[in-house]
Formats: C-alpha cells, structure tokens, sequence
C-alpha cells in the first residue's frame, strides 16, 4: 500500500459540469443507448436499442442516464 494521496483522484472536490454532461440533448446512436444500459455491443442488443429509439426517441436515453 502506498502512504501517498492519489493525484489522479478527485478527493473531496465537485466533479465538474463539464465531466457530468450526459449529452442527451443532443443526437445518439444505438450504440450510445446500448453502452449506456451497460450492455455489450453487439447485433442483439444493437436491435433492441433500434426498436427502443424507435417507440421512445429521446426518452429511451434520458430514461438510462442518471
């Protein structure tokens, strides 16, 4: 174990603004909605973000995002 702080940790500051912009706002792929429910990429789960996007548009990334 090492004594010394972390310098690549934030420790107690802010994560800023910039870093938590989920981007919903603006355009995505399937690809974007399948990594962001945390599946792997792949043609299933690439179908399943299609279908999503199509009955839910916008809503279907807001929905995974925090």
């Amino acid at each position: 174990m090492n004594a010394e702080p972390d310098k690549t940790s934030p420790g107690d500051r802010p994560t800023p603004d910039r870093l938590l912009h989920a981007g919903s706002e603006g355009e995505f792929t399937a690809e974007d909605l399948v990594l962001a429910s945390g599946r792997d990429v792949n043609p299933k789960n690439l179908a399943w973000a299609e279908r999503l996007m199509a009955e839910k548009g916008r809503a279907s990334l807001e929905e995974l995002l925090p």
